[in-house]
């Protein structure tokens, strides 16, 4: 008997280049297992698409008139029956201290525009399937620069009372960028076991993905990165 092939991941593009869209969509329908549903111009033109064509991943530009992505990501996450929806935000400039607003906001990882083809469609993949990218060099420096501008030492702390010790220990190395079969490895335990203590860590604090966890851990404090 056939296996039946899984349905392709839908791909909403919000750019307000049409040029960028354009090759966006020319390397997407090149693959068999992704199918753009449509194109926005900008960000209130993306939620109205992503209403209408539910797509499983949004791949959405910042700096877009009318409405910024930020702000478009938060009004699409925010949308009863789109919890499933994924944003991917893709940006110029890897300085661009909104990309941890866009995290905040309920976007599940984000790009530089200059990626190749290969990194952009393995992004789109992973986070389709309910899990985080965040693009290291750019997110070390940029959320750390981010997190030190604030004093929330305190209100971390009292965040973070929630938490076990062994928890606590699995965010931190989340905030590094660490998979469940690394974070095991680190702390002596299957993949399974790491697995559980992220998903319960997540619940906890209220994170809607790993993304989230990051930038929890940044803003509590948790969170250590050092320049490379």
């Amino acid at each position: 008997m056939a296996s039946v092939r899984p349905a392709p991941i839908k791909v909403l593009l919000a750019d307000d280049e049409r040029l960028v869209r354009s090759g966006f969509r020319l390397l997407l329908d090149l693959e068999d297992d992704i199918t753009v549903v449509g194109e926005a111009t900008d960000g209130a033109e993306a939620v109205e698409l992503t209403r209408a064509t539910r797509p499983d991943v949004v791949c959405m530009d910042i700096r877009m008139p009318r409405l910024d992505g930020i702000r478009a990501a938060g009004q699409i996450v925010e949308t009863p029956g789109m919890e499933q929806v994924r944003i991917l935000i893709l940006t110029t400039y890897d300085t661009d201290e909104n990309v941890f607003a866009a995290l905040q906001a309920g976007a599940s990882g984000f790009l530089l525009k200059d990626a190749g083809p290969a990194e952009l469609l393995h992004a789109i993949r992973v986070i389709a399937a309910g899990d985080a990218l965040l693009a290291p060099r750019v997110t070390r420096r940029l959320i750390g620069q981010f997190a030190t501008q604030r004093k929330a030492a305190k209100a971390g702390e009292d965040r973070l009372a929630v938490l076990t010790d062994r928890e606590r220990e699995v965010l931190a190395l989340v905030a590094q960028g660490l998979s469940n079969y690394e974070i095991g490895v680190a702390l002596f335990l299957s993949p399974a076991t790491a697995r559980t203590h992220v998903s319960r860590t997540m619940g906890k604090l209220g994170a809607r993905d790993r993304a989230q966890l990051v930038a929890i851990a940044y803003q509590t404090g948790l969170g250590q990165f050092t320049e490379h």
